[in-house]
């Protein structure tokens, strides 16, 4: 259709607007989990690099917000743990291989993730504690023991990729 000059083109009809029921009932509100602050780190199998680890990450979870208690307890000793055992254990104090480390920072706590070269080890196998006659003579045992104590999960799994075994510690905000 053309239009002359003199005529008016038409008006664009609006669109035709119906108004909407509105709902008595409340949806349920959905947890978004946004993408957690990841830092990672890959340190020698060497003991007397667990300190750097053990501090960084305590201060990770004092700038988050977590308890002084949490922060100085419970996350050095558990972490410290995990590491002794990943390079003691997993990697049999081989300085040719590594142990990996990742702290999440995430909604509802933190995780960390201690991944080794080695085999692994039966996690759920290990349940000693300090009612067992043999405790004080055992050479083994007490790093989880601590673990299971201090975090408020302790996860072991075949970790994915060109690494070993994880042990995935989880602590709930307090």
């Amino acid at each position: 259709m053309r239009f002359s000059p003199s005529s008016p083109p038409a008006k664009p009809r609006s669109p035709v607007v119906e108004p909407v029921a509105t709902r008595t009932a409340r949806r349920p509100v959905r947890r978004v989990q946004m993408t957690a602050p990841r830092h990672d780190w890959t340190i020698a199998s060497d003991v007397n690099q667990i300190a750097p680890i053990v501090e960084a990450v305590a201060e990770l979870c004092a700038a988050a917000g977590f308890s002084s208690r949490l922060c100085r307890l419970n996350v050095p000793v558990a972490l410290t743990e995990a590491l002794a055992n990943a390079i003691m254990r997993g990697n049999s104090n081989d300085p040719n291989r590594a142990v990996h480390v990742c702290a999440m920072m995430e909604t509802e706590g933190l995780v960390l993730e201690i991944t080794d070269e080695g085999p692994g080890f039966d996690l759920d196998g290990v349940r000693y504690t300090p009612d067992d006659a043999d405790w004080l003579e055992r050479e083994d045992g007490r790093g989880v023991f601590l673990m299971r104590k201090l975090m408020d999960q302790v996860e072991s799994c075949r970790a994915t990729g060109d690494y070993g075994h994880t042990v995935r510690l989880r602590l709930r905000r307090a």
